[in-house]
């Protein structure tokens, strides 16, 4: 896998602020593009591998910082969760698809994956959006709303592109089984992976996390087109 040299932008908002994209190019045409969501913890080392890796395998990537409106890096996780609205959050993933359209993405060749906090925002875009596909990594907030973002059982039905949910162990397998029924009631393509024995975010396991990455992967490639 080839990695490709990342960049940061800021985009003016008519709010005042700026929101910063991460951003990745393939070293020739791309394919189409992804939009990556940041964990609850922000863009960590992991979200940027992740952006480099996906922009080697020939996409465009962007990535909005989600909490550019606190104004401090020094806010702890849960500070920061608890800060975000629902409307900003799909403000900045719409910026964040804007800008792939200005760069001559069509909206049947975008995609979106969340990791976490940005894995639960994933699905709420492709429930909420016309775009290609979707690909949710260890969202929580299945059962019961997470911060501002509404349930991810309230939302699967209404997905209007296909999506492939990926988890690792989880205390309540039926709560999965309901995502899975919920988001299959949509009537677009859906899947859902799971590790069992391996923990919540997994892919501290290599082999784990290279059957999640190939995933992941094959689903883009199947979908966006």
């Amino acid at each position: 896998m080839v990695m490709s040299e990342i960049r940061t932008e800021a985009v003016p908002l008519v709010d005042g602020s700026d929101l910063r994209l991460t951003v990745a190019e393939p070293d020739g045409p791309a394919r189409g593009g992804i939009v990556v969501l940041h964990e609850a913890r922000g863009l960590t080392d992991m979200v940027q591998r992740l952006v480099e890796g996906i922009a080697g395998d020939g996409w465009l990537v962007v990535a909005p910082h989600l909490y550019h409106r606190d104004g401090t890096e020094d806010l702890d996780t849960a500070e920061h969760v608890a800060r975000l609205e629902g409307d900003q959050v799909m403000a900045d993933t719409d910026t964040a698809f804007g800008w792939l359209a200005e760069h001559d993405i069509e909206a049947d060749r975008m995609g979106v994956i969340g990791f976490d906090l940005g894995g639960s925002v994933a699905l709420l875009v492709a429930a909420r959006r016309t775009l290609g596909a979707a690909v949710t990594v260890a969202g929580g907030g299945i059962s019961e709303p997470l911060g501002p973002l509404p349930a991810l059982i309230s939302a699967a039905p209404g997905l209007t592109c296909p999506w492939l949910g990926i988890y690792g162990d989880r205390d309540d397998v039926e709560e999965l089984d309901g995502l899975l029924a919920a988001a299959r009631e949509s009537e677009v393509a859906t899947d859902l992976v799971t590790y069992p024995g391996r923990g919540h975010r997994f892919d501290d396991d290599p082999a784990t996390a290279e059957d999640a990455w190939q995933r992941m992967l094959n689903w883009f490639d199947s979908h966006l087109r």
